[in-house]
């Protein structure tokens, strides 16, 4: 009897490592696969690697709309910067040409690094779509690159290490909220030190972050991060302390520009969430329904995800849901697209995004421990939001051609 419950034990021990190996080996090689279509090298053309290079080719072909659209607006609006005082957002408008009846706003670079794919999106509009658009009663506003300091040094959030679009809030009331589930988390998405891909910690994440699930689900876990918190600056999805200077130098620029329209939509260019290829469509949760009515027309034969979905998130101080805020009399219109890379609305998609996210904060806040680690961690996060892949590139310009052409039908 001794011998079968020793032998049972072993038999346990050698399945449970043999699960924790096969956990960590999938956790490590983890890659979400491409989408299958034709590369289209004409579509690749919109995408420039560098913030300088995006600016450069916004602002160039904005200026030559301007014979065909002769009261187009075209600025930029300095950002300061401690360390950099060569950050722009830029913009262009185009006005209704004849009766301000609705204004499109199209923006991009609210997470920095997203906004090369974002730029892109909006250089594919310009330079293909509004040709063919009828402008008579629609204005447009592109913003291109809102948050500059993390689209040049391929961040997400900004110098203050704010995550703009969990720091929009006309309410003050919005930086003294408290996130308990992500300060039940912070031990673990908080690392101490400089950043060592080697470190037990990081290799047996997934064990950690799998016994998180257990205890409670991904869709607790994933809201109690991503939702935005405002107690810990140095911690991931920071919401900030009052406005940044971003939000501040645009919000007079937008009430100016659609005060004389009676409808305002925005639409806000994200990647990372969701499956890999997919164009995901994702507002906040509305309440009104004569607001999810008219998306509804807009974007009819698209999936809207609503929000009331198990493997949803929502976030608190959101660029959308701001631009209606601040204009309450408008008839205003918010939806976000997100260009998946990672599979994260997958469980192990999912842990793989929240580590990385990890992995860059603790490398920013604590430096790297060797310049291998550093060149990993920059791979890996440039991939996470900003994928190489001309597959995946081509399948946003597509897919965004496509739906851009009913919203401009159908506004």
């Amino acid at each position: 009897m001794k011998k079968i419950i020793i032998s049972l034990l072993i038999g346990l021990f050698v399945i449970i490592a043999i699960s924790i190996f096969t956990i960590t080996i999938k956790f490590k090689n983890y890659k979400a696969k491409d989408i299958s279509i034709a590369v289209d090298e004409s579509a690749l053309n919109y995408f420039q690697e560098s913030y300088e290079e995006c600016r450069c080719k916004f602002i160039s072909t904005s200026l030559r709309m301007k014979e065909n659209y002769p009261k187009i607006i075209i600025n930029g609006l300095k950002i300061p910067g401690k360390m950099d005082d060569e950050l722009t957002i830029d913009y262009t408008y185009i006005p209704a040409k004849i009766e301000s009846k609705t204004l499109l706003i199209i923006s991009s670079g609210i997470h920095g690094v997203e906004g090369y794919t974002g730029s892109a999106v909006q250089l594919m509009v310009m330079e293909e779509l509004l040709e063919n658009a009828n402008l008579s009663n629609l204005g447009i506003l592109l913003i291109h690159g809102m948050n500059p300091y993390g689209f040049k040094n391929k961040l997400r959030f900004t110098e203050n290490n704010v995550d703009l679009n969990r720091n929009c809030s006309h309410n003050p009331k919005l930086y003294e909220s408290k996130n308990q589930g992500y300060t039940q988390l912070y031990d673990m998405l908080n690392p101490e030190g400089e950043v060592n891909t080697s470190d037990l910690k990081h290799v047996f994440f997934p064990l950690i972050g799998f016994a998180k699930i257990a205890k409670e689900s991904i869709g607790v876990l994933r809201q109690a991060i991503l939702q935005g918190q405002y107690e810990y600056p140095e911690g991931l999805y920071f919401g900030g302390e009052n406005l940044e200077p971003s939000i501040h130098a645009i919000t007079p620029v937008i009430h100016e520009l659609s005060k004389d329209y009676e409808k305002v939509m925005n639409i806000d260019l994200h990647t990372g969430y969701g499956a890999r290829g997919k164009l995901h469509l994702f507002p906040n949760p509305i309440e009104d329904k004569q607001v999810k009515n008219d998306l509804g027309i807009i974007f009819e034969g698209y999936d809207i995800d609503w929000g009331d979905g198990d493997d949803f998130y929502t976030v608190t101080g959101d660029f959308t849901g701001y631009i209606g805020r601040i204009q309450p009399e408008k008839h205003y219109l918010p939806m976000l697209f997100e260009y998946g890379t990672m599979n994260s609305q997958t469980t192990l998609g999912s842990m793989k995004s929240i580590h990385n996210m990890i992995l860059i904060n603790q490398a920013v806040q604590n430096g790297y421990a060797s310049e291998k680690d550093e060149a990993k961690i920059e791979d890996i996060f440039l991939e996470m939001y900003y994928p190489s892949s001309k597959l995946w590139r081509t399948k946003v310009i597509n897919d965004s051609k496509e739906i851009l052409k009913q919203v401009l039908v159908k506004l």
